[in-house]
């Protein structure tokens, strides 16, 4: 398994990262386990869950599954999934009740990745950063993140961080695949310039892009894709652009999943694609096709390839 650092840190992740927001949803604590050892065999060092996933159940059962294995991993989770209009989710009562919560479900007393899940506009980012900075210099916190940022808030907190001597995100989760690559128009280019790595989530589109959906078949049962939001990257031009990725992959002889994973992991800005998976088998078929041997002229091809 490759290995990149995240970000302008020493922080050194799998290139395959597992997602975690299955924990405590669609596996129980015993499924949990299994995946989990799964990862570890696959040689997967990075788990990412978040306060939020399974009402909190995903944090209780990673940290069961890691029991004893704590030094062999490294553990990202989120903080701050907004509640309402009014939340404030960046506030620092927030964020120090959050990361004593994430410590105690986890079974541990540092977390190496914390990130903030969403902005909140309700809350200066230079709140949230003074707050993260304090579990930093408590050793609470290694590294702290970001998560679904724009381009323009990434720059305004690496600013603020720099002028007010606070600690300063090593790293970007947004939502990124070959069926959604809003982030490549500013924000990959902000996440380079200020030192971010990008920690890609839903990186097949929810199964989409394993090629196991075709234009007029209705998703396995208990797949996501039967969820309205998972469900509208069924569209018609989704499909054509799977169609056209599908003709790419078999004139280079590769599958669509390992190509939809690679197309990421290959991009330098990437530290980690982090997928999801509700069994031992989806781990460890994610992390062989988690790849870094595509050229820039490929993955150019590629995109070309999608775009039609």
């Amino acid at each position: 398994m490759d290995t990149r650092t995240v970000g302008a840190s020493d922080l050194v992740v799998s290139v395959a990262g597992l997602g975690c927001n299955n924990f405590g949803m669609r596996a129980d604590e015993s499924r949990t386990a299994e995946i989990v050892n799964a990862a570890l065999d696959a040689g997967i060092t990075l788990f990412d869950t978040a306060r939020m996933y399974g009402g909190g159940k995903s944090e209780e059962f990673l940290g069961a599954a890691l029991h004893g294995k704590r030094d062999q991993v490294v553990i990202a989770t989120k903080f701050g999934a907004p509640t309402g209009p009014d939340a404030r989710n960046g506030s620092r009562e927030t964020v120090m009740a959050e990361v004593e919560a994430s410590l105690t479900a986890l079974g541990t007393d540092y977390i190496d990745l914390y990130q903030m899940h969403y902005s909140d506009p309700g809350t200066p980012i230079e709140v949230t950063l003074a707050a993260l900075t304090e579990l930093v210099e408590q050793g609470k916190v290694r590294y702290i993140g970001c998560s679904n940022f724009t381009g323009w808030q990434i720059a305004d907190a690496h600013w603020i961080a720099a002028t007010k001597d606070l600690t300063s995100f090593v790293s970007l989760q947004n939502e990124w695949s070959l069926l959604n690559r809003g982030i490549e128009t500013e924000v990959v280019a902000a996440c380079d310039r200020f030192g971010l790595g990008v920690l890609p989530y839903f990186p097949l589109a929810s199964g989409v892009l394993t090629g196991k959906v075709r234009r007029g078949e209705e998703p396995p049962e208990g797949s996501r894709l039967n969820l309205p939001y998972f469900a509208s990257y069924l569209t018609d031009d989704n499909h054509a652009k799977l169609d056209r990725l599908d003709d790419w992959c078999r004139a280079h002889d590769r599958t669509m999943h390992d190509v939809a994973l690679s197309y990421l992991a290959s991009n330098p800005v990437t530290a980690s694609v982090i997928a999801g998976a509700s069994s031992p088998e989806q781990v460890l078929a994610n992390a062989a096709a988690t790849r870094t041997d595509l050229t820039a002229e490929a993955r150019a091809e590629i995109v070309a390839a999608v775009d039609g």
